[in-house]
């Protein structure tokens, strides 16, 4: 069973039992409590409601931790722990985790880059789905970082996290298309996928944005008018295959 479906069959064991006039468990008024806390900037009381969890195998509340130590909430930051708490919930599998643990040997915060375990930990995740995994391991492929270059491989991992809406995913399988590499060269192709991303594309991320945009510029240079019009249609009515909500980085059940 996927994460979500996990997700949504906790909740609606819990609005049976609140139906029935039952309470829920303490853990989980505590998960919940720890949750709703961390969502107000409470982090002090997140960290003390998540720990008891995470110290008893919660794999979301594991996570959590790692999130809270990775980016110094209400803690000092420690990457040694939040790596810790990271592997804890992503050997048992939670997506997440996988992620974070990836992007942490990818940025090499014990001092030097581990490409060949980030590799492994974007796999695990973007097996399962993760967006954000699949789009780290596309250009974990492109660059040949911890594994064979392999551009088709890197396409086919871009292509998965661009349907899904991920304008990183998006930008560069259509720079894949317009220089052809993984797939014929395609330029009406390159073109909606760049313009996709550049619309997408985080507004506070503004210099990655505009090589988005005089990328999707240049390449409609190289187009008929024809094929530009066509080009503009097709990217003005995509919509993502599946509609993926922004999340904070902890994580709810």
């Amino acid at each position: 069973m996927s994460s979500t479906r996990r997700a949504f069959a906790r909740l609606a064991c819990a609005a049976a039992l609140l139906a029935a006039g039952g309470a829920l468990p303490a853990a989980a008024q505590t998960f919940d409590e720890a949750f709703a806390a961390y969502r107000q900037g409470d982090y002090a009381a997140a960290h003390r409601g998540f720990l008891p969890l995470a110290e008893a195998g919660d794999a979301v509340a594991q996570h959590n931790l790692g999130v809270m130590y990775y980016y110094g909430y209400g803690v000092a930051r420690d990457y040694g722990e939040a790596t810790r708490w990271y592997r804890l919930a992503a050997e048992q599998g939670n997506a997440d985790a996988q992620y974070g643990l990836a992007t942490i040997y990818r940025d090499g915060y014990w001092g030097a880059e581990e490409y060949a375990e980030a590799a492994k930990w974007y796999r695990l995740a973007a097996e399962q789905g993760h967006v954000k995994a699949q789009t780290g391991l596309g250009a974990i492929y492109v660059g040949g970082f911890g594994v064979p270059r392999d551009h088709a491989e890197a396409v086919k991992w871009f292509r998965r996290a661009a349907d899904r809406g991920d304008a990183k995913a998006q930008a560069a399988l259509g720079l894949m298309y317009g220089s052809g590499q993984g797939v014929p060269k395609d330029y009406a192709r390159a073109y909606i996928w760049l313009d996709r991303g550049a619309s997408s594309w985080p507004p506070a991320d503004k210099s990655t944005r505009r090589f988005a945009e005089r990328e999707r510029d240049r390449i409609a240079r190289l187009l008929s008018p024809e094929e530009l019009s066509d080009a503009q249609r097709v990217a003005s009515a995509w919509r993502p295959a599946v509609a993926d909500s922004l999340a904070p980085p902890a994580a709810a059940r």
